[in-house]
């Protein structure tokens, strides 16, 4: 069969599972034509050095494992063979949710991972702008981590370079907040690893482009550590 004849096909196939018009369908298969060449190129080549999260600023590969029992080319294996390439944001999530029980956060950071990996989003870009990831292990139980970003007096003493207020909260898992009155937010999961340890995994979402996203990314590395320090501290 010609290449144009498997393109025409491939136009069909997706009208008669989509119900989109010619001209529509058309767009989107041309798009995932044309992307594997900019894209699975860099890609293999990084599966070579397995270094995909230094090179794309991704969580790093053996938080992925300690987390979700895969890495990084596994994950992106598993939504290759699904299709994800053309399917939504949402439709990923819940795909790695109910398929693979992946946990909340880390479903969120995989497809987002992939969809830069395979050249479907610029780096922190989101579909409401570009959202970063931070996340930090203190040695405290996660009631206590818990309660130093909810409670406005202790969360005061540790975060001195900007301002939260809550939006609402599910005590010891989530936490959301509006920064500095908005427009960007803030959303905080909590994961008890220990009677007496706990990770804290911030996202700060809504920033208006990558160099905001770049100075969040690296303010939070810093208040989180000010936060271990802060809790860790002898009484």
């Amino acid at each position: 069969m010609t290449t144009q004849k498997l393109f025409k096909r491939r136009v069909r196939e997706r009208m008669a599972k989509t119900g989109e018009r010619y001209a529509t369908a058309r767009t989107h298969v041309e798009r995932q034509r044309q992307r594997p060449t900019a894209t699975r190129v860099a890609a293999d080549t990084l599966a070579t050095t397995l270094d995909l999260a230094a090179a794309l600023d991704l969580a790093s590969d053996e938080k992925l494992v300690e987390s979700t029992g895969k890495g990084w080319l596994a994950w992106i294996a598993i939504l290759d063979a699904w299709g994800a390439p053309e399917q939504s944001h949402p439709a990923t999530v819940t795909y790695l949710a109910n398929e693979h029980a992946a946990p909340a956060w880390w479903r969120q950071t995989i497809t987002v991972g992939y969809q830069r990996v395979r050249g479907m989003r610029r780096k922190h870009q989101q579909a409401d702008g570009y959202s970063v990831y931070a996340s930090r292990t203190i040695g405290v139980p996660v009631e206590r981590l818990f309660a130093a970003f909810v409670d406005d007096e202790i969360r005061a003493r540790w975060l001195e370079d900007g301002t939260m207020t809550g939006r609402g909260a599910q005590p010891t898992r989530l936490a959301r907040f509006d920064w500095e009155g908005g427009p960007t937010r803030v959303m905080v999961t909590f994961d008890a690893k220990r009677p007496a340890k706990a990770t804290a995994y911030v996202t700060h979402e809504r920033l208006p482009d990558p160099e905001a996203g770049e100075a969040a990314k690296a303010a939070w590395k810093d208040r989180l550590a000010a936060l271990k320090g802060f809790l860790e501290a002898p009484a």
